[in-house]
């Protein structure tokens, strides 16, 4: 019996100290599709099993640089430009992997009476505020088609209520993503899709944390990119019990939550290593030129510093 008392007080106590040794962080994503994998992680025990105690909060990416600087969270999950921004204005952060590439799942929704995208100019269009992955996408599909973010009248709302808007018959157009843009797919008689990112490739996102956390905090980090993994390969293996923890996240049925998976792509290791190597400086210092255009940023941070690869390898 005292052995028996031993073993367990000795099991006790090494759960104890794992917990203990547990590295404690705070993540700031929004209920984006491309996002879902960082809460299978959580929610299927894939951090705590890499030592991870990770805390999600959902935070508009309007503010979610506000709540790095505070201290509120140590890690966010946003778009390859909005990292730009963010040190350009004196957020320091440093992107370490890249988590997914919008296959279609952002996009324009507009009237029926808007065959093009010139026809936009002088109307109302819904879209996320300056900084924020909407509003670049919206400025970069005007550019792509002769007109600047000055020749619409943007009506600053967030994705969700954006679409909702617009199906309610608000607005004559409307930028969103899925599980939003889905939404609007279901509801034709409101108005179409006119364009997504099957037609402009330029929603890329990634993770990333500050310096002074991975500074002090390198396993941690290489432990978030490694759950980051090990979460894509649980939806490869089990793809239906995945999609319906990811889905609830967000009030979706795992079936729902597919329909809106399939318009974006996770990027696995290979992928990051491919893309940190070659598209991400290319398409950083494109972004830039926008932003600096659009007096988002009034000079480019340090292009170089933007990212630290080391935990991807």
């Amino acid at each position: 019996m005292k052995k028996t008392a031993l073993a367990a007080a000795m099991l006790l106590f090494a759960a104890a100290n794992a917990s203990a040794q547990e590295t404690k962080l705070s993540v700031g994503i929004s209920g984006w599709t491309g996002f879902a994998p960082l809460t299978l992680a959580k929610e299927a025990g894939i951090f705590k099993k890499n030592g991870l105690d990770v805390t999600i909060k959902k935070i508009p990416q309007a503010s979610r640089h506000l709540a790095i600087l505070s201290g509120d969270i140590q890690c966010a999950a946003t778009t390859v430009e909005t990292w730009v921004v963010w040190n350009a204005n004196g957020v320091a952060t440093r992107q370490i992997f890249q988590l997914d590439k919008s296959f279609g799942a952002d996009g324009m929704a507009v009237r029926g009476n808007v065959s093009k995208i010139a026809d936009l100019k002088g109307k109302n269009v819904a879209a996320s505020a300056p900084g924020t992955a909407p509003y670049f996408g919206l400025a970069w599909m005007l550019k792509k088609n002769g007109l600047s973010i000055k020749d619409v009248n943007v009506v600053n709302m967030e994705p969700g209520p954006a679409a909702q808007a617009f199906i309610a018959g608000q607005n004559d157009a409307a930028m969103t993503y899925e599980p939003y843009l889905s939404a609007v797919r279901e509801a034709p008689q409101s108005g179409k899709i006119i364009a997504t990112t099957l037609d402009y490739p330029m929603v890329m996102d990634t993770f990333g944390c500050t310096p002074d956390f991975l500074a002090k905090n390198e396993k941690a980090a290489k432990a978030l990119a490694d759950s980051y993994f090990e979460a894509l390969e649980m939806i490869k293996k089990d793809q239906a019990k995945a999609y319906e923890i990811m889905g609830a996240d967000v009030k979706q049925s795992g079936e729902a939550f597919g329909k809106s998976a399939a318009y974006l792509r996770w990027q696995d290791k290979e992928a990051n290593k491919k893309f940190f190597a070659e598209e991400h400086a290319k398409f950083s210092d494109e972004a830039a030129d926008l932003l600096l255009e659009l007096g988002i940023i009034k000079q480019k941070p340090d292009m170089k510093a933007l990212a630290d690869t080391r935990f991807i390898q």
